[in-house]
This record gives structure tokens, C-alpha cells and sequence, in this order.
């Protein structure tokens, strides 16, 4: 277990969580904005911000308020208490004199005191940003159609078209989906380090509200999902690999998180935490009949029958308006898809998840990786593949690699 806290302490690093606040690296971490499109010639749209401040130790986050834009009708909420959190808006100077060093002078910023410090080894505080921008040089009418044309740099976002207007063009790949009240949303996850260039257009035109088929029900939002896991892999012939993976739950009732092992491997040392908080979160390891005994109902325990194993991870059930963000760590042993073939480390396997990641023993080198990744180096040396998949599918990922030989 100690071996695998100093892991993934050691792993924060590399999840843009560094160790200073003054240093470099990011402030904040999973960002996903929704832009809502008001009345068309307004110049004007609501913009939903989830975002994360990772900073260990930081009590405010600091907002950027975009130049060329008029902000108003802000408000802020703790994701993990559903209750407001206070803010002020500040300019430039005063946020790099009250905890954001590399502010830009010449902007002003939305100054949140967070519910509590960021807590240390890759803690956090979750907050949802609402306000309002009008920013005509964005979002303008065009010979009858409306046109949002605006850079990115958040990688999760989605933009949703004004009652009474259809798609007609879309410049970066994205998914398509009706809602509830009829209007269309665009969203998309952007998978590159630089902005997302976005540019569309849509035309006056009524499309009905109604119940979507089951066919459009299969159809979830990738890039609002929270999900995402990393592997840290021990020496090939050990076939072990400590993994941590983060989910938020936020329905209410729930107080639990059943962790289904796939079929093949084998998991140990269960632990969890509250991302929110830092407290530790219990672990129940169970197999075969236990899990019945215990009142487990997985669709997918049905057919593993007695070989079926499952990680229960229990919590306080969420209240109306509460979230939970979670970090469950255990270690697999899983000889088929990660072995040593001759002189070759062999690591295969399926990834569901919007975001994953695969470290590389110490002393090991990349060869090939089938799937596209951005590699990248950790503070202790080893070597990370990132995998994202904007897609609803399974990304089918091989990785093989050799000793580095006279490093």
C-alpha cells in the first residue's frame, strides 16, 4: 500500500497538480463549458463552467474574464455542497498579489473563495462558474443565420443553438444531439494541445420536441463525462499494474461505487479518498457468493457467475444537490494482457473512458503503441502514454516496449 501512495503522490505531477502554486502548471484541471446562445442579435450567451482548482494549499480561484467580452449575472456553487460560494470580480494586478502569480495585468478576473483549501497529493475543490457574456464579435447574425465563432482552449465543451434555429455548419468534429426542450446541442473534446477554432452556423427552422428513440438515448454526451483512469505498470514479468481511477457521482441517494473486475485479472489493496476532501473512503473486496450475500445487483455480475470479483467503495448518500468526486486506487494482476513476450513488455487492453493513461516500468522505453498518444516524460523519468477518445466506443490499445539499455 505505501508503494503505491508514493505512486500516485508522485503521479500528481504529472495530472498538472504541482507542488508550488507559484511554480508552473495549471490552476485548475477538468474543464467543461456549455455555452447557451441567447436571443439571436444580442451578441450575448450563458456560459456553465465546471471547473476544478488543483493548486495544493489554494483557498481562491481566479476566473479570467475574456478581453472583448461584458460579463454579468454571475453566480458560483460548490460542486461538492451545492451551496454558493462567494466571489468578486478583481483586475489583473490585484489576482497576482492574492494567489494567481502569472495573471495577466491588463485582464480582470472572477475571484472565488473556494469552501475549503485544495486539499494535498492531488486534492481538490469543484466549483460550477454561471454568467453571462456579450461579446458581439463571437456571436453575430449573418444574412438571416447565426454564426458562434469563437477559439477554445477548454478541451470539454459544448455549445447549444437558440429555440427555433437548426445546424447547418460546423468546422471541428463534434457530436450532435437534440434535448429535452428542442434545442440542438454541439459538443465536443478536444483532443490537441492547442485551441479548438470553432466556428458554426445555424438557420431559422423548428424541429418538434419530443421523446428521442432508444437509438438517440444510446447516444451520451462524451465530453461531460468524468471519468478517467491511469495505469502504472510494475516490471512486465510481474504482470501487475497499480491503477488509480477518478469518477464523480452525483445522483442523489447513491452511496456507493461498485467497481466490476474485469474478467482475467485479479485486484488487490483497494483504497479510495475524497477528492473533495481528502478523507479516506472504505473498501469492501468480494468474490463469487459473497457478492450476492452482500445485495449486489451489476447487470454484468449475472453471467460472471462465482468468478465474478467487485471493489465496493462506500460513502455518506448523496443529498439533493450534493456530488462526490472520488480517486479509487487498487493494483491488478492480469497475465494475459500485460506480460513479457521475449525481450518485449506487452501491455493490451480495451479503454472505455473519455481519458486514460499508461506509465511505462522505470528503465523501459516506448517501441510501438498502436493507438495515437501523447507521450510524455513523468518527474521520475518513465515514460506516459495519454489516450483520449472523444468517441461513445472502446479504444483498442497495444503498447510494446524495451529495456534502455546504457541510460
Amino acid at each position: 500500500m505505501r508503494r503505491l501512495a508514493a505512486i500516485l503522490a508522485a503521479a500528481a505531477m504529472s495530472v498538472g497538480v504541482p507542488a508550488l502554486a507559484q511554480k508552473a502548471g495549471p490552476q485548475e484541471a477538468n474543464g467543461y463549458t456549455r455555452y447557451e446562445l441567447l436571443a439571436p442579435g444580442s451578441g450575448k450567451f450563458r456560459i456553465v463552467y465546471d471547473i476544478t482548482a488543483v493548486r495544493p494549499g489554494a483557498t481562491a480561484f481566479f476566473n479570467p474574464i475574456r478581453k472583448g467580452s461584458v460579463a454579468t449575472d454571475e453566480s458560483v456553487t460548490d460542486r461538492a455542497t451545492g451551496k454558493p460560494l462567494s466571489f468578486r470580480v478583481v483586475t489583473g494586478e490585484e489576482a497576482k498579489t492574492t494567489g494567481l502569480p502569472e495573471a495577466d495585468p491588463s485582464m480582470d478576473y472572477i475571484r472565488v473563495d473556494l469552501a475549503h483549501p485544495v486539499p494535498a497529493d492531488g486534492g481538490e475543490a469543484r466549483m460550477l462558474i454561471e454568467k453571462t457574456y456579450e461579446d458581439t464579435k463571437s456571436y453575430f447574425v449573418d444574412g438571416g443565420e447565426i454564426v458562434f465563432d469563437r477559439p477554445l482552449g477548454i478541451k470539454r465543451n459544448a455549445v447549444v443553438l437558440p429555440p427555433g434555429y437548426v445546424l447547418v455548419s460546423c468546422n471541428y468534429p463534434s457530436q450532435v444531439a437534440q434535448e429535452a426542450d428542442g434545442r440542438i446541442r454541439i459538443s465536443f473534446l478536444n483532443t490537441t494541445p492547442a485551441q479548438a477554432p470553432l466556428k458554426l452556423r445555424a438557420a431559422p427552422g423548428r424541429i418538434a420536441a419530443g421523446a428521442s428513440s432508444l437509438e438517440a438515448r444510446r447516444l451520451a454526451e462524451r465530453a461531460i463525462q468524468t471519468r478517467d483512469i491511469v495505469y502504472f505498470l510494475r516490471p512486465p514479468e510481474t504482470h501487475a499494474f497499480d491503477l488509480y481511477h477518478d469518477y464523480t457521482e452525483t445522483r442523489p441517494g447513491v452511496g456507493r461505487y461498485v467497481n466490476v473486475v474485469r474478467p482475467g485479472s485479479t485486484a488487490a489493496d483497494p483504497s479510495a479518498r475524497n477528492l473533495d476532501t481528502g478523507e479516506a473512503i472504505p473498501a469492501r473486496h468480494l468474490k463469487g457468493p459473497a457478492i450476492k450475500a452482500a445485495g449486489l445487483d451489476e447487470p454484468e455480475l449475472a453471467e460472471m457467475g462465482d468468478a465474478a470479483e467487485v471493489v465496493v467503495f462506500d460513502f455518506a448518500p448523496l443529498k439533493p444537490g450534493q456530488s462526490i468526486r472520488l480517486r479509487m486506487s487498487e493494483t491488478y494482476t492480469d497475465p494475459g494482457r500485460y506480460r513479457l513476450v521475449g525481450d518485449e513488455l506487452v501491455f493490451e487492453r480495451t479503454f472505455g473512458r473519455p481519458a486514460n493513461a499508461v506509465v511505462l516500468p522505470a528503465g523501459w522505453a516506448l517501441t510501438h503503441s498502436a493507438a495515437p498518444a501523447v507521450v510524455s516524460r513523468t518527474p521520475d523519468g518513465r515514460i506516459r502514454l495519454d489516450f483520449a477518445n472523444p468517441r461513445n466506443d472502446q479504444l483498442e490499445v497495444l503498447i510494446t516496449a524495451r529495456r534502455v539499455e546504457g541510460g
